[in-house]
């Protein structure tokens, strides 16, 4: 039996990097996932084949983050595909992943960034709580920007941290209920965001491996892992925190 038997689950972002790692470890673990995606369809019905040839049962729901009333769309979306009414576990993992910086940025890039990245989950849990059962979990997917000094993505970082601010106040919320509030933040992570300047580039790749203490670049299994604990019965008394999944960049 999985640690997550009987449990469903929704994955923003889910049809690649993180978010693809995330649903991936969720459904091998026994959760029905629900994968979510903005437009990149065949992606996430990649994601959901992957997941039942393991063994495990996934479906793709589709709705664009980051437009007034994107909330009511994806829920609006899952519940017309889950065969059992409610979720259990909700991760906030779509975002924009990075930005300009401070000289660069402009008024629309900002207002996309904090649609995307915080009013779009603030608005998935406001309105997914009547579907939440109680001892769920809510897992927001930060990142170390939120409390490194990155000048060159600030903007980002900005919206991390109020993401994590969320989780706070959130976890004191719904704690009455047995349900668990957490954010995860991941350093630098080998996924499609990061090929650009990453990829093929040893230099670069080197420079990245070597802001961690561990001495490598991280793996969207590595946060996957986390993300996997947190949902389980094993995290139920860890709340209203943040975890840091850098490989300890900034020690």
């Amino acid at each position: 039996m999985g640690t997550l038997d009987g449990k469903v689950a929704l994955v923003t972002g889910g049809s690649r990097g993180i978010g693809r790692g995330i649903a991936e470890r969720l459904g091998r673990d026994g959760a029905v996932v629900a994968v979510a995606f903005a437009r990149e369809t065949a992606a996430a019905e990649e994601v959901v084949e992957r997941i039942r040839k393991d063994g495990g049962r996934a479906f793709a729901v589709q709705a664009e983050l980051g437009e007034h009333g994107d909330a009511r769309a994806l829920w609006d979306a899952f519940d017309a595909r889950v065969e059992r009414p409610g979720v259990d576990i909700i991760v906030n993992n779509a975002a924009v992943g990075r930005s300009s910086d401070l000289e660069s940025l402009t008024e629309d890039e900002f207002d996309r960034l904090f649609a995307v990245n915080v009013r779009a989950p603030f608005f998935v849990v406001q309105q997914g709580l009547g579907r939440l059962r109680d001892g769920g979990r809510v897992i927001n997917i930060s990142s170390g920007a939120a409390r490194l000094a990155l000048p060159e993505i600030m903007a980002y970082g900005a919206t991390k941290g109020a993401l994590d601010t969320f989780t706070l106040n959130l976890a004191k919320q719904l704690g009455p209920r047995g349900i668990t509030v957490n954010s995860v933040a991941p350093g630098i992570v080998d996924t499609d965001t990061n090929a650009g300047w990453l990829r093929g580039n040893p230099e670069a790749q080197a420079q990245a491996a070597s802001q961690s203490a561990l001495g490598r670049i991280g793996r969207p299994e590595d946060i996957a892992g986390v993300v996997s604990f947190l949902a389980s019965d094993d995290a139920r008394w860890v709340t209203g925190r943040v975890v840091d999944v850098t490989g300890g960049a900034g020690l």
